[in-house]
């Protein structure tokens, strides 16, 4: 979505459930509207959160007019064949997009024909398109493909509008997305990051952010010796943001525990975790 929208409105990394909330990316022309709906990967849920998760992705499915399912070359589809059963039977346009096809050898053609092959035969209704995402390879013709698809309708957004998220949430993804980077393990995906001040003047914003964990013991993790762990993840968050608003920044950031968030109904729609 971030290549499409030409902004870096979703965090990315490397590792597995970056996203949790449902996105929108909106592009505009003097002819079209696109709103991109970047969800949260289709996986199987443990826990609360996970659950939200796979709804947000599910609610993708009851209001799109094409639908984007993104795939890579890598992925194995069989864990997913719920999802794609209830793919399988949608009426508007699917897009199955084969991610990451720079990651094959340039003699392995035979290879992507076979990935290409076997999704077919899952989504045989499905427009198929190899991309690499990273290189923009097949970026600018999925795109062009897209307006060809979107049906006549006033457009939903402001021409001026990029997202349809607050400043707020932006200063939590990005903070997120550094302790993804930077913490292993189980660590990321207990954390959840909460914005309790916001105030922007012509030149620099204060921020004030709580990292909240579900144990003691990764509330000294996240902070290190000496605090030195929560330090780097603030100095490169600050300096990500900074790029982000174009502004001089001023962040202080706290870590809180908050036993078992992620399994906590009422914890998860505090956080806005509720896909409703």
């Amino acid at each position: 979505m971030n290549q499409l929208v030409g902004e870096r409105i979703s965090i990315a990394t490397f590792k597995a459930q970056t996203t949790r909330h449902r996105i929108m990316g909106i592009v505009n022309t003097p002819e079209m509207q696109i709103v991109f709906s970047d969800t949260p990967g289709v996986l199987k849920p443990n826990y609360k959160l996970q659950e939200s998760m796979l709804a947000f992705s599910e609610s993708a499915l009851q209001d799109a007019d094409v639908l984007l399912y993104v795939t890579d070359v890598v992925e194995n589809p069989e864990k997913n064949m719920e999802f794609l059963g209830k793919v399988q039977k949608m009426t508007i346009p699917v897009i199955l997009l084969v991610n990451k096809i720079d990651e094959l050898k340039v003699s392995s053609g035979e290879a992507l024909a076979e990935i290409v092959e076997h999704w077919h035969s899952l989504l045989p209704n499905a427009e198929i398109l190899p991309i690499s995402a990273k290189n923009k390879f097949g970026v600018d013709m999925l795109l062009k493909r897209i307006q060809e698809l979107l049906p006549e309708s006033p457009a939903f957004f402001d021409k001026d509008q990029l997202t349809d998220k607050p400043a707020r949430f932006f200063v939590s993804e990005i903070i997120r997305e550094k302790i993804l980077l930077y913490y292993d393990k189980e660590i990321p995906y207990s954390v959840e990051v909460v914005v309790e001040r916001f105030k922007e003047d012509d030149k620099k914003i204060h921020i004030n952010a709580v990292i909240y964990v579900e144990r003691d013991s990764q509330k000294g993790i996240i902070i290190g010796h000496q605090g030195v762990a929560l330090k780097k993840v603030s100095t490169e968050a600050r300096k990500a943001l900074e790029k982000f608003f174009d502004k001089h920044i001023f962040l202080e950031v706290f870590v809180k525990v908050d036993k078992d968030w992620r399994s906590s109904k009422k914890e998860l729609d505090n956080f806005g975790y509720n896909p409703e």
